[in-house]
């Protein structure tokens, strides 16, 4: 559990036996089979950004499989890592957005630093294998935190994108928060809406409405 107060804020859902035994056949999973990100890496999402501090939630499906990408934050890839085509049309619509250089790295820690709560529906996935370890309860799990967030009376930025993302849409207070969407940055949707959705542009304008700080999109080297 989160050592920030996220971990306050879900003490009672941890206790919960659905998540007790998600945890337990969790663990099992990593000893016998590869399993992504690495186990200390399962809730980074919920460490760098705070309940307070979150600013702008960036909703993902599962974590890459591939062996080295994922690390616990939706989209980003861990640094030496190639980057995945969808974080690849991400640093485009960036660039067109905001005018942000793309960095060389896929690392969106900075982001997460900031405010950015990077958080994919499903917190595990089995090496090679998309999508494995749907319906074993991770979503219940980040079902509550986006319900947490929308209680929150502090407004939040919630940045859907694809028909996944979109599926949470009925449960965000529209009146009070910003919801953004758009289809799935991924090459087979990109060009279908994403290109010139301008996300970055119009959550900032938002925070500063609100009078919050403006996210620093530009991610250094």
């Amino acid at each position: 559990m989160p050592d920030n107060d996220w971990g306050e804020l879900l003490k009672d859902e941890w206790e919960q036996p659905y998540l007790q035994e998600l945890l337990r056949n969790i663990a099992l999973k990593y000893k016998e089979t590869t399993v992504f990100p690495p186990q200390e890496d399962l809730f980074n999402a919920l460490r760098y950004t705070p309940f307070e501090g979150t600013k702008v939630v960036i909703l993902g499906q599962d974590p890459y499989h591939g062996e080295g990408q994922a690390h616990g934050l939706s989209f980003s890839v861990q640094k030496g890592v190639k980057l995945p085509p969808s974080l690849r049309n991400i640093y485009k619509e960036l660039a067109e957005d905001l005018g942000c250089m793309a960095p060389t790295h896929g690392c969106l820690e900075s982001w997460a630093r900031q405010g950015v709560l990077l958080l994919n529906t499903v917190l595990t996935v089995e090496e090679g294998k998309p999508a494995s370890h749907q319906g074993m309860g991770w979503e219940r799990l980040t079902d509550r935190i986006i319900a947490l967030l929308n209680e929150r009376r502090k407004p939040v930025v919630f940045i859907l994108w694809g028909n996944h993302a979109q599926a949470k849409v009925g449960g965000i207070d529209g009146n009070k928060h910003l919801i953004l969407t758009s289809p799935h940055p991924s090459p087979l949707a990109a060009r279908k809406g994403f290109f010139g959705s301008k996300p970055f542009s119009k959550a900032n304008e938002f925070l500063m409405a609100q009078g919050m700080e403006p996210v620093d999109w530009q991610i250094a080297e």
